[in-house]
């Protein structure tokens, strides 16, 4: 816990730990949410939250994606008044959206009931919300060193929130013994290097800018900006074939398919500079 108190700077008595960060969510949604109680997010969002909400049969409030692939904080305070849990994943997994921190301050100020921010991609992007809870008593900022960590199949995540929800999590809804030895002791030994993430988070959002500007000079693509480790693009009626092209020489990427009004999205993750040029390679092979 003084470690990750060291890393957020936020007093340890507001952390809690998780088996991984899809754990907590889970445990939140099992204990505070139920079939009356209505939950705001966006359209997509993170898939696992989506399928633990549809599990314990929780009513979704979906705000869709703009054809910029971008949303309005306005559509989210409308309907604000209308739920019970506000859900954002800051930044969206699959888009890489994220709003502003003065858009998302607005909105958190607006809204009355129990707030989750799920920063599981938040080392990639502009700002954290953790310092927030100090001061927002209904917020929940969750988080994991499953990605800017590299850290993802020890699962250790947690969560920043106020000191009575945090002792109660801990208390009553958590297992007695969530993590190994050995995740805890890989944990200490991440975060007393964060140097390292951090140099590495750098590199990626400097690739992340290459690829972004790369993939718009291709009239094929429609790309969207990204505040993770991944680059959406919609490749229109040939995402199929692009997908299967890159398939054909050993690059993996996501096929999603449909997101809004976008018919053909694939998403690259942010690899090494040589794994990144081999890609972008591929796809001026592919285009001719």
């Amino acid at each position: 816990m003084q470690m990750i108190s060291k890393f957020v700077k936020v007093p340890s008595s507001m952390i809690g730990i998780g088996n991984g960060s899809d754990q907590i969510l889970d445990l939140i949604l099992s204990n505070f949410a139920s079939k009356q109680t209505k939950v705001l997010t966006s359209n997509p969002t993170f898939g696992f939250f989506e399928e633990r909400c549809k599990l314990y049969s929780i009513p979704l409030i979906r705000i869709p994606f703009s054809n910029e692939m971008k949303l309005d904080v306005e559509e989210f305070i409308k309907e604000s008044k209308n739920a019970d849990i506000l859900y954002l994943d800051s930044p969206n997994n699959p888009t890489g959206f994220q709003f502003s921190k003065l858009e998302i301050k607005k909105l958190i100020k607006s809204f009355e009931g129990m707030i989750i921010i799920d920063e599981a991609y938040g080392e990639f992007s502009d700002y954290s919300l953790s310092s927030l809870v100090k001061t927002q008593n209904n917020l929940i900022v969750v988080r994991t060193l499953s990605k800017s960590f590299g850290m993802a199949g020890l699962r250790l995540g947690y969560f920043v929130a106020n000191k009575k929800f945090t002792d109660a999590f801990l208390n009553v809804l958590q297992y007695p013994y969530p993590l190994s030895t050995i995740t805890i002791e890989s944990g200490i030994l991440a975060l007393e290097k964060v140097n390292l993430m951090e140099n590495a988070v750098k590199i990626i959002k400097t690739e992340r800018q290459r690829i972004i500007e790369t993939l718009q000079k291709f009239d094929a693509f429609e790309v969207f900006d990204s505040k993770a480790n991944f680059v959406l693009f919609d490749a229109h009626s040939s995402y199929k074939r692009v997908y299967s092209a890159l398939s054909e020489q050993g690059i993996s990427i996501r096929k999603l398919g449909k997101i809004g009004n976008h018919d053909g999205c694939l998403r690259v993750t942010i690899g090494t500079k040589e794994m990144n040029s081999k890609f972008l390679l591929a796809i001026r092979d592919y285009l001719g």
